[in-house]
């Protein structure tokens, strides 16, 4: 009589010739379990890799000024203190990171990136005045504009395929026609940094923020300067359009949210106070709701 007992464990009673015909069973039992516990290693060698609710956090050797997604793959480029350039996929998938490339073309801190609409290029502002337009797929320098302003470049807009917008230290503000080959529009109403730069739906009216604790509004159709708004608290650090284009959000170095109608750029129609300090960026993730990056390390 043969009882089979877990991990292979065999009790053999013997009665009289059928002795050796069980413990042939036994060994076959033996022999059966040992494939099986193989098998199961086998099967934990090939386990797929475990998914993240969230991408591995991004590390980097020097500070980051700005990042920029791309439009339809799962890429980031990042622009820090030191000029260089990161383009890096980024997976859920457990170790699914990867640098893609690097660019250290830039001689001082890369301020602004972004990507153009088809994802085919990256463009790169910086500290050192010049403009870098980069193959991303290939990332070699493909166009480089050196002493694009007589001061340190800080933000970037992209309009279109052939128009983008670059405001300096300086308040200057420069539209550039890529067909052309050089600037269409130069503008300095601001008496302070260009911090930000946004365009309308319509690629029409181009909305500035400045250290100077201004927002200023400009039509590039017509290549002018329309109006000023009044002076806020602290510096202007960032801005968005929302609610369907009818509301324009400023944030500002003493923690205030700035509201403006669409069609009242003059004077805030509201506004209200974030706990922490300092809003360095806004970035809107609907049409109603925003996030908020405080110098106190909070997005809120």
């Amino acid at each position: 009589v043969l009882l089979h007992t877990p991990f292979s464990q065999c009790t053999t009673i013997q009665t009289g010739s059928s002795q050796q015909e069980d413990s042939r069973g036994c060994e076959a039992e033996k022999e059966t379990t040992i494939m099986t516990e193989d098998l199961s290693e086998d099967e934990e060698k090939v386990k797929e890799p475990r998914v993240r609710e969230t991408p591995e956090d991004v590390t980097f050797d020097a500070t980051v000024n700005t990042i920029a997604f791309h439009p339809t793959r799962d890429v980031i480029a990042a622009g820090d203190v030191d000029g260089d350039v990161y383009v890096i996929s980024y997976s859920c998938e457990e170790s699914g990171n990867e640098e893609l490339w690097s660019s250290g073309h830039h001689m001082k801190s890369c301020r602004q990136l972004e990507f153009t609409q088809n994802g085919q290029e990256l463009f790169t502002v910086s500290k050192d005045k010049s403009i870098h337009i980069l193959n991303v797929e290939r990332g070699k320098l493909v166009t480089r504009i050196p002493k694009a302003h007589s001061a340190a470049i800080n933000s970037l807009k992209l309009i279109d395929e052939n128009l983008f917008a670059t405001g300096d230290d300086n308040g200057l503000l420069k539209v550039w026609d890529l067909r052309k080959g050089t600037s269409l529009m130069e503008m300095k109403n601001h008496d302070d940094y260009i911090s930000d730069i946004t365009i309308d739906q319509n690629k029409k009216i181009l909305l500035t923020t400045s250290g100077d604790g201004t927002m200023c509004v400009f039509n590039i159709k017509r290549r002018r300067f329309d109006l000023q708004s009044e002076f806020q608290d602290g510096d202007l650090t960032s801005l968005a359009i929302m609610k369907r284009g009818s509301k324009v959000v400023c944030s500002s170095t003493a923690g205030m949210i700035y509201l403006f109608n669409w069609d009242g750029f003059g004077a805030t129609s509201d506004r209200f106070l974030v706990p922490g300090e300092s809003i360095d960026s806004i970035v809107p993730v609907s049409d109603t709701i925003l996030c908020t990056a405080s110098m106190d390390g909070v997005i809120r």
